[in-house]
């Protein structure tokens, strides 16, 4: 089956942030700090937050994984960054439901909202939210 050239653009910007991640490495000034595993598929991913006043004022992240995972985190990064930690955490919601296939408007997503189409690979799911379920614990302080 061929790929449609909107298929074809949402893979070249997944493959983008994968090979050229976003707030790739550490965050000096960190507030927030949590580390996950994925232990289906073995990826790990520290999530360092810089919060000020109730907003995420920069973000990092490191680890390793597949490429949905850190494309996953690289845009995530850029979509919080100065977002109040409310906005930020319901951003997840709206992830976490794009993800599984509901319908919802994911214009706050920014480029996140290309990851979709992951919805169709189930074994995937984990891997593009990774990312975002370490945001959620770390604005909410949950460990685990």
């Amino acid at each position: 089956m061929a790929l449609s050239k909107m298929d074809n653009l949402y893979r070249q910007v997944i493959l983008d942030h994968s090979d050229n991640p976003h707030h790739h490495g550490e965050l000096p000034k960190s507030t927030n700090e949590i580390e996950l595993k994925n232990p289906t598929c073995g990826d790990v991913l520290k999530l360092q937050l810089e919060v000020k006043d109730g907003v995420i004022k920069d973000a990092a992240f490191s680890g390793y994984g597949c490429t949905i995972s850190q494309a996953s985190a690289s845009m995530m990064t850029d979509a919080v960054i100065n977002k109040k930690v409310e906005d930020a955490d319901n951003m997840v919601q709206v992830f976490s439901d794009m993800i599984i296939g509901d319908d919802v408007d994911t214009h706050v997503l920014g480029d996140a909202a290309v990851l979709q189409g992951v919805s169709k690979f189930p074994a995937r799911i984990k891997c593009a939210t990774l990312a975002w379920k370490a945001l959620h614990r770390s604005l909410t302080n949950q460990s685990k």
